[in-house]
């Protein structure tokens, strides 16, 4: 492995300890300071605060197949890192790499700790999630993005467009 994958990867690492870091303090003091399904204001009517306890994937789907979840969640974790370490040479790539999986570490220490993610931000007509669920949608639509520059940037390359 190259100094640059060396670095792409320590990025990734940092970036996936900040998501967690975050989200499990933010857990923490969501649980510490409301009980399941008591709301409060934060920005009027926007944005309430909001203690859920989601045993699915993504705004609650799935709930109750614990097992169908788990091979879900692994599953896509095991295609992200294969993405992410064939394609260390892409500009950027650490940063939705490490978004996702600390994003997916932090949904898995609520799941085997606590038995249900913690989700608490509500917005109209929208369930609640919280930093791991905002971490992987940003993370996989920034990666996504960032893979499409790059493949641009290389098709103008191979024609001689630099």
């Amino acid at each position: 492995m190259t100094n640059d994958s060396r670095s792409t990867v320590a990025l990734a690492g940092l970036t996936a300890i900040a998501v967690l870091a975050v989200d499990q303090a933010t857990k923490v003091a969501v649980r510490a300071s409301l009980d399941p399904g008591e709301e409060r204001e934060v920005l009027g009517q926007v944005v309430e605060l909001v203690y859920v306890r989601n045993t699915g994937v993504a705004f609650g789907q799935l709930a109750g197949n614990g097992a169908l979840v788990a091979i879900l969640v692994a599953a896509a974790v095991a295609g992200l890192l294969w993405y992410f370490f064939t394609h260390l040479s892409t500009p950027w790539i650490w940063l939705p790499a490490g978004m996702v999986v600390g994003g997916a570490l932090g949904n898995l220490i609520d799941r085997v700790g606590e038995g249900a993610v913690t989700d608490f931000v509500k917005l109209p007509g929208w369930p609640a999630f919280n930093v791991a669920d905002f971490s992987i949608t940003a993370g996989v639509i920034l990666m996504v993005l960032i893979a499409e520059l790059h493949a641009r940037r290389l098709r103008r390359e191979a024609r001689g467009e630099g």
